[in-house]
């Protein structure tokens, strides 16, 4: 699907805040309601919008650490990866699981409620999933920036202009 400048503007309203009705939406654009409605079925149709969810804050809901563990296995028989996989898809405290180069095969974004939680999800059941080889983490100290709006067409902003007040002495 080939996206104009309205539909990016829709995707990034939407990535803002997905709360808001047709309607609302639609009076934020300036556009009909049936209009975005069909310009919406579009996006799901074409698959560029997957679904909506709400993000919620994990501290919040005693999710207190936030780590990322890099992974390698011993072998990487099909089997064994499809394995490894499908043990990931399978624990809810892994947020997100990504193939990589290198020198780990995985990293994966993981949450834990403290450090007892996440011994075990370490050592009873990331380390029990057969062909893990090794596992090194790293606990997040501070989020500086999160984030799932993608970087859309937007304006690039001018890092280059500054804006220096003027000098009293030659102002007139």
């Amino acid at each position: 699907m080939k996206l104009d400048e309205r539909d990016l503007e829709i995707l990034r309203h939407l990535q803002s805040d997905a709360g808001p009705t047709v309607s609302e939406l639609a009076r934020r654009l300036e556009i009909s309601a049936p209009g975005l409605q069909k310009r919406l079925r579009k996006l799901y149709d074409a698959g560029v919008i997957k679904r909506q969810v709400a993000l919620v804050d994990r501290e919040a809901v005693d999710l207190d650490l936030l780590c990322f563990v890099q992974v390698t296995l011993s072998r990487h028989q099909p089997q064994t990866v499809a394995r490894f996989r499908r043990a990931m898809r399978d624990m809810p405290e892994v947020l997100e699981c990504h193939l990589l180069t290198g020198e780990f095969d995985y990293l994966l974004k993981v949450v834990a409620r403290n450090h007892r939680n996440l011994e075990d999800l370490l050592i009873e059941r990331l380390t029990a999933v057969e062909g893990v080889d090794k596992v090194r983490t790293t606990i997040v100290l501070n989020e500086i920036k999160s984030t799932t709006a993608l970087p859309l067409g937007e304006p690039e902003t001018n890092e280059t202009a500054i804006e220096h007040p003027k000098d009293e002495d030659t102002q007139s």
